[in-house]
């Protein structure tokens, strides 16, 4: 349908669906500027209630009277109190590079304070090694003669003396060389009576002196029967004294062989039983000196120049015995073929039997000393920081200080910056030093 415009020179028609869709132009037109003028509105309120807490506390008075007041001071009393807390906070960071304790403090936590000054430093070299038994001083005991165990004195462990009897046996050839030594002595006596009396009748005339100088052979023939039996039965173990009481003694007796310890020592071998046959050349026993004890020490080739007969060596096993001071006595002429290193022995006095045989040592060799113009034992170092610090005492507390290191030992270190000669430090116990330092502050909420 087709409305005729009214007045004018020329009709304008318009059709009805055109209006229509301009209509819904404008509508949605003014829905957009209302949506706009509403969010302008809500940021206002916005800006108004969390963005100017200042302009908008006044207000609230307005509204609230008093209790808008109390919240102002509230808040303005607040904000300061954060405000100092956080310079409280950074004060207290900065409190933090140092650690107060009182003198008492100081002397109940152990903490040792010396004061930095120059020093020697020892330079050596660290070793494996093995205690072994002193071979100088280790005696093989064998019978030297076979027989039957009868009894068995001493065993493993004991303590012996030189000349106590270790062990007892009965031996058949012992018996034929004691019966062979009084046969030889019985036949020197007959020989030296013989020869007196045809000396006396040769000298009388009465005997031809064939007779005589037969009689001397026969003297003389015995003479050295006697003298072997003597050496014999000595090579066997028997004293002289024995044989000077074997003519007195039961038959019975003639078998008896007791096996003596030839010096002192401990029995840590033992190798008979009572009734068991044994042999001349058995090892009835080993009997060792343990007042001393070897140490073998394993040196690579390339340390040979800084080994030398004569060094002082500490040895060490944990902290189960204590440090013992020994001497470097050998060093073997050649390199094992093994382990590519060569036996060096120390030698290690041994009073109280407490390094035994068999343990494993750690070894440190001096080789030699320089001085240095400021040293340190490492236990006044801690790191911080990924820094090596020394912790200087001041008159506020101990400050930790980064500090530059050059050569070292096991227990001392060269200090080259970071430290003046003179100033005090922390000696010991530095781990708590650190501990307190890294202690956060206490702040109130």
């Amino acid at each position: 349908m087709k409305y005729q415009q009214r007045g004018g020179s020329a009709p304008e028609t318009v059709s009805r669906p055109e209006t229509q869709r301009t209509g819904r132009r404008r509508w949605q037109l003014l829905q957009l500027i209302a949506a706009a003028l509403a969010g302008a509105v809500v940021g206002a309120v916005g800006m108004y209630y969390v963005g100017t807490i200042d302009g908008a506390l006044p207000a609230l008075d307005n509204l609230l009277g008093t209790q808008g007041a109390t919240r102002d001071r509230a808040a303005s009393e607040t904000r300061p109190d954060k405000a100092g807390r956080e310079e409280g906070a950074v004060s207290g960071c900065e409190e933090k590079k140092r650690v107060q304790l009182t003198e008492n403090q100081i002397k109940q936590l152990g903490i040792e304070v010396a004061v930095a000054q120059s020093g020697r430093l020892l330079r050596s070299r660290t070793l494996p090694g093995t205690v072994v038994l002193n071979t100088d001083r280790l005696v093989h005991i064998v019978p030297r003669i076979p027989g039957v165990v009868r009894e068995v004195r001493k065993h493993l462990g004991d303590t012996v003396r030189a000349g106590d009897m270790l062990a007892v046996i009965d031996s058949r050839e012992l018996a034929d060389a004691k019966a062979a030594y009084l046969a030889a002595s019985a036949r020197l006596t007959v020989a030296e009576e013989t020869l007196a009396r045809e000396k006396d009748l040769w000298e009388k005339k009465i005997s031809a002196a064939q007779d005589y100088l037969t009689a001397k052979q026969a003297l003389a023939e015995a003479r050295i029967a006697l003298r072997a039996a003597q050496h014999k039965l000595a090579a066997l173990g028997v004293s002289e004294a024995s044989l000077h009481q074997l003519a007195s003694q039961a038959a019975s007796s003639l078998t008896r062989y007791e096996i003596v310890a030839p010096s002192a020592g401990t029995v840590i071998e033992k190798r008979l039983t009572v009734g068991e046959w044994l042999k001349e050349d058995t090892e009835a026993f080993l009997v060792a000196d343990l007042s001393t004890v070897w140490v073998h020490l394993q040196v690579m080739p390339s340390d040979l120049l800084l080994i030398r007969p004569g060094q002082r060596v500490t040895i060490t096993a944990g902290s189960s015995l204590p440090e013992a001071i020994g001497t470097i006595s050998y060093i073997g002429p050649l390199v094992a073929e093994e382990t590519r290193t060569v036996v060096t022995r120390v030698v290690l006095p041994n009073p109280d039997g407490r390094w035994r045989p068999g343990l494993f040592v750690t070894a440190t060799v001096a080789v030699g000393d320089m001085a240095v113009p400021l040293l340190v034992p490492k236990t006044a170092l801690q790191t911080l920081d990924g820094q090596p610090s020394v912790f200087v005492q001041t008159a506020e507390g101990f400050e930790p200080r980064p500090v530059t290191l050059g050569q070292s030992n096991e227990s001392h270190v060269e200090i080259t910056a970071g430290l003046q000669p003179g100033e005090p430090y922390a000696m010991t116990q530095t781990f708590l030093l650190k501990a307190e330092l890294g202690k956060p502050k206490d702040t109130d909420d």
